[in-house]
């Protein structure tokens, strides 16, 4: 293979503290290998690398990787001021004359101490946009523009903010284009000014649309924008692009990103929507993220960029359990969508969600939505195990069932079916597919021949109850070409229901393919798509192995698989003795799995001992499936093909699917805590963190404006809570809690805390001890019980006192920290009263009651406190003393530990 030159383009970001001193790393991957772990030594173009706003160029020497497909970029900085906020990554490489440019966007941190805590990031090259350049010895099809940007003369005076360009065309998409001035010092956007820059692209092609965007700076005023002129030098091609709209976080729509449609030559322009985004969070303890979100939307004519979900058109707090929230992305038609990307930047407590899936409709007023079915966690230590999530569509549905006739009548009608695809050669034969309509009380299956781009069948589907889910098998002839699969268009003429099943998938020669969707019906969740991950172990006996052809059919309470092949028509497939063979199908949810049906047939009359079967479902609860066969297959027979049915032997699940961390936990911790309305005076705050297994040492709060501290925890098991101490006897007000966040520096485990409408020390800060429950995705988190306290004062001469009285509980789950009662009765003979707000603390077992020993007549004759856990009717804890606590009497004690 050839040896070519990589030149690696590494963009740091311009976010403040984006540059790096760390050592880089970076392996290519391609389709034919990678270049392993490289260190980027040197940059070709600046003496200091990876500073702040600045592009450093690197180059590497590999034998040809094929298309490049993945980058993976890592540093070796720990310790605060060692992160990078890499922007992103282009890849020049060539063979011969023609050179290819490839994109791997990052926009993220690789930091410790930020975003989700990682230091490597895995790149995934740009969508499918790969820019096609040529050598100079051939006509440049590099571009250059001449980019003209008008200014509105109400535009506030420009701040430092960057602004950059995308051009979109037929052939591909830009970079992201900084709009820099020339010359140093020269400031651009001022208000009635026009700014001219040049730039290159690679050949895009006929332009449809532009994207000009901000960034997100602390304090920017928004930027008024009237037009752009955009100008190719070479074929003097030129494009306006009147704007005249606020890219401002505090104006108009608040938005930083806007797109704008070309002019054709016809005087046409592509319609501009606002796409109509609603976020479906699951119900499932800890499926809330108080994350920054966004998300990127996909189709056949581009893309709308990443955009941050900021403002929801639902009401309330955004992405809380069980809740759609729906955002509005302004962006230039994008034709039929195709997948989206959805991520979270890992910030606020319990960052991670668990995400039911996404529905895009092209505006308010549409009445049907694409659907995007997720049902997985987005987080780094559960489910995806990532922080950032690709879902490919799976078709189109009515937002909203159609009206029925009031009268109470069987609705009699056809569906009719529309079948679309890849065209067909004149000297092709037809494609032979079967469609088998599931449905729930039977199935049918309809023959499909296509002669073409588009065919109709109709058919009344009648004896098979609702249509829930549709399959498509075949081919069931020989093929001499490829044909794709685009979409199902199914509508009934007596309900009017309708339905867009969109199947993207190619039928090949020489393969047997098998795929299949759930039905989409409004006002209805749609069964998910589920990978199943199955698990063939060959005995390990003498001539257990085999070469055959084989296939699979798995069934569940809802349906089955379908016949799915594990070799391709005409090659066989070989079984090893003591091997594991694993596949991977891809099936709407068949329910809990009860058996499965092999079939096998060997041109040899081979035999094959099958031990069993294991299929994992990637879907939660995370189920695995054993099926036991432990004998032989296709021994003694005389069929073609031997199918034999194995039921289930057992099951497991893990709830959910955790991922495994990379090393053990030192106690080490860092804290974020975020308030306002703290006092200028603010007095000391120690905090301490209980676990299943003890609680760490009271440690002081370093700060609460949202800079990390160190804590060190020790081996206290997994945290259950945090309780913040004051040191003074009270506040004026209370301190308003925004974000808690603790992460573990050796695991990486991050756990948050549910801060809504939480003070610490009590809203008009008359309490002295605060507690937060951790919250955690797999648990159910501990919740706050209210303790009502019942102080019995001695009938003893002198027994009750002035004195300040503090009280500690102590529980199975850990204690409630001291605590001082209000009280206004501890007077001889007398039951003082009082509540005692904590985190859940199990059974109690004991209590530690103390005075303050000043006042008049300090000593205290303690008969016994009474602790009921309200909102419970049976049974209360009673603590007997029948002591004094007082320094001149008995044995002077003014602490007591009663159990």
């Amino acid at each position: 293979l050839l040896v070519l030159v990589y030149e690696v383009h590494v963009y740091t970001g311009s976010k403040l503290g984006a540059e790096t001193d760390s050592n880089v790393y970076v392996s290519l991957i391609g389709t034919r290998g990678d270049t392993g772990k490289r260190k980027l030594h040197r940059s070709k173009n600046n003496n200091v690398k990876f500073q702040r706003g600045q592009m450093d160029i690197f180059c590497i020497k590999a034998v040809s990787l094929g298309d490049l497909e993945k980058v993976l970029i890592s540093h070796n900085g720990t310790g605060p001021g060692n992160g990078w906020f890499l922007d992103k990554i282009i890849i020049k490489h060539g063979e011969g004359k023609e050179a290819q440019e490839v994109a791997f966007p990052c926009s993220r941190w690789l930091d410790e101490y930020q975003d989700d805590g990682r230091t490597q990031r895995e790149l995934t090259a740009e969508s499918k946009y790969f820019m096609t350049l040529y050598s100079t010895y051939s006509v440049p099809s590099a571009q250059q523009w001449r980019v003209q940007v008008k200014t509105d003369g109400d535009s506030p005076e420009p701040q430092e903010c960057k602004r950059t360009l995308v051009i979109y065309g037929s052939k591909g998409r830009s970079d992201h284009l900084l709009l820099s001035p020339q010359n140093p010092g020269y400031v651009c956007f001022r208000p009635r000014a026009t700014d001219e820059f040049i730039v290159e692209t690679g050949d895009v092609g006929d332009v449809y649309k532009i994207r000009v965007s901000c960034d997100d700076m602390p304090g920017f005023e928004g930027w008024h924008l009237k037009s752009f002129h955009i100008e190719e030098l070479h074929t003097k091609q030129e494009l306006n692009f009147d704007c005249s709209c606020w890219l401002s976080c505090c104006r108009e729509d608040r938005e930083l990103v806007k797109e704008f449609p070309a002019v054709g030559e016809d005087g046409k322009t592509l319609p501009v929507y606002k796409y109509v985004v609603s976020v479906h969070i699951g119900d499932r303890w800890g499926a809330e993220t108080f994350a920054n979100v966004w998300i990127t939307l996909y189709g056949k004519r581009g893309d709308t960029g990443l955009r941050k979900l900021h403002t929801s058109l639902a009401k309330g707090r955004k992405f809380q359990r069980n809740k759609v929230d729906s955002f509005l992305v302004e962006a230039v038609s994008l034709g039929h969508l195709q997948k989206v990307v959805i991520q979270h930047d890992g910030e606020g407590y319990g960052a991670g969600m668990y995400l039911k899936m996404v529905t895009v409709r092209e505006s308010q007023d549409s009445d049907k939505e694409w659907v995007f079915p997720c049902c997985n966690w987005i987080d780094t230590h559960l489910g995806l195990c990532d922080t950032a999530c690709e879902i490919l569509t799976i078709g189109k549905r009515l937002i909203s069932s159609p009206k029925l006739p009031k009268i109470n009548m069987q609705l009699s009608g056809l569906w009719i079916m529309d079948i679309t695809g890849s065209d067909l050669n004149n000297e092709g034969d037809p494609v032979h597919l079967s469609l088998i309509f599931y449905g729930d009380l039977n199935h049918k299956e309809l023959p499909l021949q296509i002669t073409g781009k588009a065919v109709q069948i109709k058919d009344e589907l009648t004896d098979i109850g609702s249509v829930y889910k549709v399959q498509v098998t075949g081919p069931h002839s020989k093929l001499k070409q490829s044909w794709h699969l685009d979409l199902l268009h199914m509508k009934h003429t007596g309900t009017n229901e309708e339905m867009y099943l969109a199947f993207d998938c190619w039928f090949n020669p020489n393969e047997d393919k098998c795929v299949e969707l759930p039905a989409l019906y409004a006002d209805q969740e749609p069964l998910p798509v589920v990978e199943y991950s199955i698990h063939l172990h060959t005995g390990d006996l003498k001539k257990a192995d085999t070469i055959g052809e084989a296939y699979i059919c798995i069934q569940g309470e809802r349906s089955d698989s379908g016949k799915r092949w594990l070799n391709s028509r005409n090659s066989l497939i070989t079984f090893a003795r003591g091997q594991v063979d694993m596949f991977k199908i891809k099936a709407v949810y068949l329910g809990k799995l009860n058996q499965v049906l092999v079939g096998f047939k060997s041109p040899k009359k081979d035999e094959w001992f099958l031990e069993k079967i294991v299929i994992k479902e990637v879907i939660y609860p995370f189920s695995t499936y054993t099926f036991v066969h432990n004998n032989w297959i296709n021994k003694r027979s005389k069929k073609d093909f031997v199918e034999v049915i194995i039921p289930l032997k057992e099951t497991s699940e893990i709830s959910p699917l955790t991922k495994e961390f990379d090393m053990n936990s030192q106690g080490r911790w860092q804290m974020w805590v975020d308030c306002v309305h703290v006092p200028e005076d603010v007095p000391d705050i120690q905090v301490i963190i209980f676990g299943e297994k003890g609680k760490s040492s009271a440690q002081k709060v370093q700060n609460l404006n949202n800079n990390p501290f160190l804590l060190s925890i020790g081996d206290i098991g997994d945290i259950t809570k945090v309780s913040f101490l004051l040191s003074c006897p009270c506040l004026g007000r209370g301190i308003k809690l925004q974000k808690l966040r603790l992460k573990d520096l050796d695991t990486k485990e991050d756990l948050g805390f549910c801060t809504e409408a939480q003070y610490l020390f009590g809203e008009d800060g008359s309490e002295t001890v605060t507690e937060l429950a951790a919250i955690r995705p797999d648990k159910t988190p501990l919740e706050e019980v209210l303790y009502s306290i019942n102080v019995h004062t001695g009938t003893l001469p002198a027994s009750g006192t002035d004195a300040e009285v503090f009280i500690t509980v102590f529980g199975e789950k850990g204690d409630s920290c001291r605590r001082r009662l209000k009280h206004s009765n501890l007077k001889r003979g007398q039951v003082s009263k009082s509540e005692l707000r904590a985190i859940d603390l199990g059974l109690l077992s004991q209590v530690l009651v103390e005075h303050s020993n000043v006042g008049y007549g300090a000593g205290w004759y303690l008969d016994k406190v009474i602790i009921h856990e309200s909102g419970k009717t049976d049974g209360q804890y009673v603590f007997v003393c029948q002591q004094w606590l007082d320094s001149g009497v008995g044995d002077k004690q003014m602490e007591r530990m009663l159990r």
